[in-house]
Order: C-alpha cells, then structure tokens, then sequence
C-alpha cells in the first residue's frame, strides 16, 4: 500500500510539473520561473543558482546568513531577464563591453541623469564583467550610490546572447578580438545594434548626460554636418534599419578603421532613406520615417571642442535645444580630464544638475574612481 501511494504521489508531482510550466508558456513568463519552480521541488538550490542569469539588484538586498538565503529564496534572487524587463520597448540601454568593475563617475552620472528623465522606464547596464561569481558585496561596493534608483537594472553581458537570432552571431563566431585594435568599440557596436533591435528602446553612450526626454521613438542625431551619430540612437523592435545595419555590420566589417562600424555605418545606410541635410537651421528632418535629428539636441559641442565641457564659462550656456550632452569621452582618453568639484566648469554644473547624487559622492569621496 505504502508503495503505490509512493508512485501516486510521484505522479502528482510530474503532473504538477507539467502543469506549472504550461501556465508559464501561455502566460510567457520567463523560463527561469520555471527553473526556480523545479529548484524548490527538488531541494536543488544550489544548481539552480548558477543557473540562472537574472539581474543583480542594486536594492533589497538580504542581510540574511546563506542557510537562511537558502531557505527563503524568493526574497534574494531576482528572476527578471532582460526581456522581462525591456519587453515594452520602451527601455534605456548602456553598455560596458570591457570587464571594468569600476565606472568612473562620468559612467554613473550617465546612468543616474537617464534614471532621473525616464522615471518610468527601465535604464539598464549591460556589463561584461558581471557574472555569476560576483559578490553581492562587490556589487553594492560599486553601485551601492545609485541603490535609490528603482528603475535601474544590471545584467552580464554575454555576446553570445546577444547576437543570437541575429545576423551578427556568424560574424562573432569567426572573428579573433586579440586581433582586433578596436575590439572594445566594434563589439560595443555589434552590441547596442543587436539589443535595439530585439528589445526596442534607446540605447546611450555611457558619456551622455541626460537633460530630458527625447520625444521620438524612432531616430538618428547628426553629430556634425555630414554624418550621423552613433552614441544616441533609438528604435521601436525589428526596425528594419537596425536589421540593415547588422546586415552591412557584417558584410562590411573592417576592424581596423575607427568609427567604420559605428558613425560611418549609420551615415551610409541612413543615406538609403534620404540624402542628408545641411542643417543650416534648427529643425529636424524626416528620413523615410526616422527623425533625423539636428546635432544641437546631443551634440551641441563639437568633438573638436570637447575641452571646453571642462572650462570654465564666463555665461553659463542654456543648451535650449538640447535632450543631452555628449562628453567625447574617447577624446578624453590620453589627457584624462575630470570633473573637478568647485571648479565651477561646465561639467560640473551638469553634474550637479543632472546627476546630484553622483556630484555629492565624487564631493564625499565616495567616488575615488573618475
């Protein structure tokens, strides 16, 4: 008797089983619920945890010991993935395609500026050296400023993921990055295109500040008068530009010239949908139906220039026109210059405008990295 109520029950659970993970397929909740549902019934929480992927919270971490963590999963491991959290395509996307922990300030300033102008959207940072062995205590060291931000989510970036499904995944798969002088740049382009493309949103360059909303779903901003820009870009899922681009990415792919699979890229296909205009006024243009933005909206400040966001003005400028700042981060990259509190330079008054929390740290020294 006791051995047929073992196997009765035995199927019961089976069903159960079953049962849970048709509702999550109709329901189209992520697959990890389903791998968590399993871990709980078989005690296995240990592999379940090196299983999963989701997101490193900044906030509500547990100060429980591990067996209690253990005991009461739910309450520690966020099981959101990516496309959970990016499935209105509305999202705001960063990227950190080099294993840096650290971020200088200008990254988190970046991240807090577009977490503070899109309240309610997700702003999410890719990182490829987030994975399963960082500590949560690693993660809060870093991070722990922008913990009041609840809209600001942190995921591994994993190439293959990212390119999967796209036209991009046969080139990563064939190329050798130890031989590529740009790999940080190239795989960071491959990267923010893929993304866009299968979630939809805007993706930002981690030196753009932002100053508010930007009003178009789907656009391209000239960076000066004959090219396009490729740090600030938005685009609605599947957009056939973004699946153009990849296409070119690939067939076009030259590792060794700088900005080829970025600026130069965007410039040569946007051309396919209108010749590009002299911008001798402050409008905007249509180019099929992608706003091409006028570079005083993101570029205000030529790359040529970049300097003067680290002078001091005699008149604070208003940039009137603009939705963001970007910093030429990469011109910056010899000299290293920063934002110096009590300088009273441009970039600081953008800081402290637009990133308070992330001043007060760098203010604090909270924020030694810059």
């Amino acid at each position: 008797m006791l051995k047929i109520l073992r196997v009765v029950g035995l199927l019961l659970l089976v069903q159960s089983i079953g049962i849970f993970y048709a509702i999550n397929r109709k329901k189209n909740i992520s697959p990890y619920m389903s791998l968590f549902s399993q871990a709980i019934i078989l005690n296995k929480f240990d592999s379940f945890l090196h299983m999963s992927r989701g997101p490193i919270p900044l906030h509500g971490w547990s100060n429980k010991t591990e067996q209690e963590t253990v005991n009461t999963p739910s309450s520690t491991i966020n099981l959101r993935s990516p496309s959970e959290v990016l499935k209105h395509g509305d999202g705001i996307i960063f990227l950190e395609t080099s294993d840096r922990m650290q971020p200088p300030a200008l990254v988190l300033c970046a991240i807090e500026s577009a977490a503070r102008v899109y309240k309610n959207r997700p702003v999410v940072f890719f990182m490829k050296g987030l994975n399963g062995t960082n500590t949560e205590g690693t993660v809060r060291r870093h991070f722990s400023v922008l913990s009041s931000l609840r809209n600001v989510y942190f995921f591994p970036l994993i190439f293959e993921e990212v390119y999967a499904d796209t036209p991009l995944l046969y080139w990563y798969q064939k190329i050798d990055p130890k031989k590529q002088p740009f790999w940080n740049s190239n795989s960071s382009n491959g990267c923010r295109l893929a993304l866009i493309w299968k979630h939809g949103g805007i993706y930002l360059d981690t030196d753009v500040i932002s100053k508010r909303a930007i009003p178009s779903k789907d656009f391209l901003a000239a960076q000066d008068y004959k090219s396009s820009g490729s740090s600030v870009f938005g685009f609605s899922g599947h957009h056939y530009f973004t699946l153009k681009c990849m296409e070119d990415f690939v067939q076009k792919y030259n590792g060794r010239i700088w900005g080829r699979q970025g600026p130069s890229l965007f410039t040569r296909n946007l051309k396919t949908f209108c010749d590009l205009p002299k911008f001798n006024r402050a409008e905007d243009v249509i180019c099929g139906n992608i706003t091409y933005f006028n570079r005083q909206h993101f570029y205000p400040i030529s790359f040529s220039s970049w300097r003067e966001y680290y002078k001091v003005w005699d008149k604070m400028p208003t940039f009137n026109d603009s939705y963001g700042f970007h910093l030429w981060n990469y011109m910056n990259s010899d000299e290293r210059v920063t934002m110096i509190p009590g300088s009273n330079t441009l970039v600081e008054h953008l800081y402290k405008e637009y990133c308070p929390s992330i001043y007060n740290a760098v203010l604090r020294n909270e924020i030694t990295y810059q």
